[in-house]
């Protein structure tokens, strides 16, 4: 579902509704994985204003850059500093982690057609054995070079929805391409794998 126009406050709001949901159908945690970069954190800025019980939500990064956590790069501190004073849980990405079921995978996309840190170069698989992986994009973006790890295409598709949050319209060319299966870029991989229902916000 193509969701066009939606503002960062809306999109949170939605999010926070699915949360609330989950947690109201039944007991124990929610467990979601959520992306790096630029876009996500104005919107969870906006969702961390809601009145959830944070202590509930388990938060895993899709991503990160292989760098300590208080580096600036660092997908892991960011989104950790932000939730973690709400009450939620960050997980931090070790390639023996055990990755679980997610409530909800929101991704996010690059005008390569990259998700998470699985680049055009690293060939993912949807059969891939191991739900991590650490490996280096080529070529390395130059306002992050730094090896990368990652949920594999398995990891992300274990989940019971996909979310994307897409800006511009050069990355909206792309995606709708990759919906239509028209090139085998890393989103039409992953998309071309999906049973779960998939929302986009553009």
């Amino acid at each position: 579902m193509i969701n066009e126009g939606w503002s960062d406050a809306a999109i949170a709001g939605w999010l926070a509704n699915r949360l609330e949901a989950l947690m109201e159908e039944r007991e124990g945690p929610v467990t979601i994985t959520v992306p790096g970069g630029s876009t996500p954190f104005p919107i969870f800025e906006a969702l961390l204003e809601r009145h959830c019980d944070w202590s509930r939500l388990v938060v895993w990064p899709g991503d990160d850059r292989v760098v300590p956590e208080d580096h600036e790069a660092s997908n892991t501190g960011r989104i950790r500093a932000l939730f973690e004073p709400a009450g939620a849980e960050v997980v931090t990405l070790t390639v023996m982690e055990q990755v679980p079921r997610f409530d909800l995978a929101w991704l996010g996309m690059g005008a390569d057609g990259h998700v998470a840190s699985l680049f055009p170069n690293t060939h993912p698989r949807l059969d891939d054995p191991q739900p991590i992986r650490r490996l280096t994009p080529d070529p390395l973006p130059p306002e992050a070079p730094f090896d990368r790890i990652t949920l594999t295409l398995p990891g992300l598709l274990a989940s019971d929805a996909l979310m994307f949050v897409i800006r511009g319209e050069d990355k909206r060319a792309v995606f709708d391409a990759a919906l239509r299966g028209e090139h085998h870029l890393p989103v039409a991989r992953l998309l071309g794998g999906a049973a779960q229902p998939v929302t986009c916000f553009v």
